[in-house]
């Protein structure tokens, strides 16, 4: 378990479409920006924009040289990163969340197992969930839809999360969808929660903002807020119990039969 404070850059910004270079280079000035930070979070699909289409040419390649500057980067200010990009995988593409540690070393990809509306036309699902480590803190990764089940977060819970980290491409009309789904998330598992999504119109979807921290009472500890671009800074403490709430987690029973 984390002994220390974690500090995250929340970085809410608008992704150049299908232009994996001008977005890994925005991530390099973001990182550069915030050398306190001890991860920076960017949204879902940032590598390449967020589409389903023609995806051949926005994969992120780990092998790859814009891979390779990026966690250059982040090795030389010591700070981890986990960002949205498409990846090649068997039987096409997947909706993927990518860590770097703060060694610039490749961790764990997340693929994304709840895909929303016609993402299915080009992603195949993720099939398993995964949790990557910063300074202790083992971080619970989601990407979007996947908020909106509460059983991928307790999953996460259940599995040993010190936090729960989200990044989203949410558009409108369901921002205050994603702010509710976020909040009850870090409630009902007792973990403080980040959430950083996308601003600004894309290809087809205005992408709604609302990036936030939310402590383990549903409290706001740092939100970007509206529909700007900014890079929001929080601060993640040693995962302490609800001062107000039971442990749901020490308390939970698998639900019994259903008869009828």
């Amino acid at each position: 378990m984390a002994q220390q404070e974690l500090t995250v850059a929340l970085a809410q910004l608008k992704p150049a479409l299908r232009d994996p270079q001008a977005n890994v280079a925005r991530m390099q000035a973001v990182i550069a920006a915030h050398p306190a930070a001890d991860l920076v979070v960017f949204p879902e699909l940032f590598w390449g924009g967020y589409t389903t289409t023609d995806l051949e040419a926005l994969v992120c390649d780990v092998h790859g040289e814009l891979f390779a500057a990026l966690a250059e980067r982040a090795a030389h200010h010591r700070t981890a990163v986990l960002f949205g990009a498409a990846e090649a995988v068997d039987g096409g593409f997947a909706n993927a969340a990518f860590f770097i540690d703060r060694d610039g070393r490749p961790g764990e990809v997340y693929r994304k197992a709840q895909l929303f509306g016609d993402e299915s036309t080009g992603f195949v699902p993720g099939d398993a969930l995964r949790l990557v480590s910063v300074d202790g803190h083992r971080l619970g990764v989601m990407i979007c839809f996947d908020v909106e089940f509460p059983e991928v977060a307790r999953a996460l819970a259940r599995a040993g999360a010190d936090a729960l980290v989200t990044i989203s491409a949410n558009m409108t009309p369901f921002g205050f969808d994603h702010h509710l789904f976020a909040t009850a998330r870090a409630v009902e598992n007792g973990l403080p929660h980040v959430y950083v999504n996308q601003v600004g119109e894309g290809e087809r979807f205005t992408f709604t903002g609302g990036s936030m921290a939310v402590s383990v009472d549903g409290e706001l500890s740092a939100e970007a807020g509206g529909q700007a671009e900014g890079v929001t800074v929080a601060r993640l403490a040693p995962a302490v119990p609800s001062r107000v709430r039971p442990d749901y987690l020490a308390l939970h029973r698998d639900p019994p039969p259903v008869s009828g």
